[in-house]
């Protein structure tokens, strides 16, 4: 298995569809901020719309772009077409919601959703992205693929047959993991975890820290991993994960022990075992600096 794919893995995020928005005209659709854990997207089936964000910054979406809040942001799709604004109106009679303001031809088919993630390995996936991630799909190679999906999409999203939302759910996860190898390949990458997979090397030893964080792991031995001096690789992982390699497995390291908290049943020794901690205490004394609460507390509450 890829770093990516294990790091897409562990992070357990899941799709979800929302609705459809089949807009003509003038017309601006708010979108408020979710609640943590929840990222809202937008894939243009067909069509132009703008997205604004809270900040002044306007995106323009065209057939095929996917759009991603990771910090679930509150958001504006407003139109571009000419004419007054009609009501909106929302057909809640299908598997799938529908949003109109029109019974004739539209400027725009918005396929809307979100994705789920908890507080443990996900967070280490999505925190280093930024907050609107934004894929002009036609700029991608591999077209024929995109725009395969793309189509089934929409034809799934306009038929919902028998097991329609299923295959649009996948299909959506496919677009996440789509939209993340496109947003590693960028120039100008900003150095986070992500930036690991840019090097084989060391994304290697990314792929070996979240396959045994249990392993009593040393600079020395993560830089036999990557075939590198320790001196070169220490310089080389903090230049491209902007934290030292000690540093990125403690956070990998807490945010797996978050996910064995909240989803088994292990004892908090076992859980510190796991992760690489023979002293309890210690475990215990780190998971409240990088977590903000003790192990026991986090299993009963949750991320609060």
């Amino acid at each position: 298995m890829d770093a990516l794919s294990k790091l897409i893995a562990v992070s357990g995020v899941q799709g979800s569809l929302d609705l459809r928005c089949r807009m003509a005209g003038s017309f601006a659709l708010d979108h408020e901020q979710l609640e943590p854990g929840k990222a809202p997207f937008h894939l243009m089936l067909r069509g132009t719309a703008q997205l604004l964000l809270p900040k002044g910054e306007m995106l323009e979406l065209h057939t095929g772009d996917f759009v991603l809040l990771p910090r679930g942001a509150a958001h504006v799709v407003q139109g571009t077409g000419h004419g007054a604004s009609a009501e909106v109106g929302v057909d809640n009679d299908g598997p799938l919601p529908e949003r109109s303001n029109t019974a004739g031809p539209v400027d725009m088919d918005l396929l809307c959703g979100h994705f789920s993630y908890g507080h443990g390995g996900a967070q280490l996936l999505m925190n280093t992205l930024p907050d609107a991630l934004y894929v002009p799909m036609a700029e991608l190679e591999g077209m024929a693929l995109l725009d395969s999906i793309v189509t089934t999409l929409r034809r799934e999203a306009a038929r919902l047959d028998q097991g329609s939302l299923a295959i649009t759910k996948a299909l959506s996860e496919v677009l996440f993991v789509l939209a993340l190898r496109r947003y590693i390949s960028q120039e100008g990458l900003a150095p986070s975890l992500l930036g690991l997979l840019i090097d084989h090397r060391l994304s290697a030893v990314l792929l070996a820290m979240m396959k045994e964080p249990g392993r009593d792991w040393t600079v020395e031995s993560l830089a036999h991993k990557a075939n590198m001096s320790r001196a070169t690789f220490a310089r080389h992982f903090t230049e491209k994960a902007d934290a030292s390699p000690m540093d990125l497995l403690t956070s990998i390291r807490m945010q797996l022990a978050c996910d064995l908290l909240l989803t088994g049943n292990l004892p908090v020794d076992a859980v510190a075992e796991q992760v690489g901690y023979q002293s309890v205490s210690a475990f215990i004394k780190t998971f409240q600096r990088r977590i903000g609460t003790s192990p026991a507390s986090f299993r009963r509450h949750g991320a609060t």
